[in-house]
């Protein structure tokens, strides 16, 4: 299995919607909570929410014209509710302005293709030439592996969250772009 990542803009949101949802459905597939906040149409209303956003940038790996998922994300505009909820955060840390922040909403990488470096490949892409100082994630907090495998990529907690009523808690998390110094809280 050889994947090769291709990137799109918001341009290709509408047309990249349907394989965006197929993906979500496979990778969901087994969840408990698939007729919830893991459900096709509750993904789709993210989905649509993100991808209108300047700067929303999706990068899809296809392995031959499959496609074995994707990671997309936007910068923080200011005023984003991103940090609202978060616990924890020293004064300033939440300061929005559009470049300080890229924030990787989603990162799919469907069943097939796990633990193959796959996940790794997509969101390295997606964050290659961010011109932003940080990236940011959130990271459900009764996933310790997944939020394990997200520090070996460079980030740190910085507080925890329950952005939607309907959302498990989850887990902040920040890195440093463009060789920057690892952010404080």
């Amino acid at each position: 299995m050889t994947v090769h990542p291709r990137r799109f803009d918001h341009t290709h949101a509408a047309e990249l919607r349907e394989l965006l949802l197929d993906v979500h459905d496979d990778c969901y597939a087994q969840s408990e909570n698939r007729d919830g906040f893991d459900s096709r149409e509750r993904f789709a209303w993210f989905l649509d929410r993100w991808s209108q956003r300047p700067g929303w940038d999706c990068v899809v790996g296809y392995d031959g014209d499959e496609a074995a998922g994707f990671a997309y994300g936007a910068p923080l505009v200011s005023a984003s509710p991103w940090w609202d909820k978060v616990s924890g955060l020293e004064p300033g840390f939440a300061r929005e302005d559009g470049t300080r922040t890229f924030a990787v909403s989603e990162i799919m990488v469907r069943p097939r293709w796990r633990k193959t470096g796959t996940a790794a490949l997509l969101h390295e892409e997606l964050l290659r030439g961010r011109p932003e100082e940080r990236a940011t994630l959130l990271v459900n907090s009764a996933h310790p592996k997944v939020q394990a495998l997200y520090e070996e990529w460079g980030y740190v907690p910085v507080g925890h969250t329950r952005p939607y009523d309907d959302a498990p808690v989850m887990t902040a998390m920040v890195r440093p772009l463009a060789g920057r110094d690892r952010p404080g809280r």
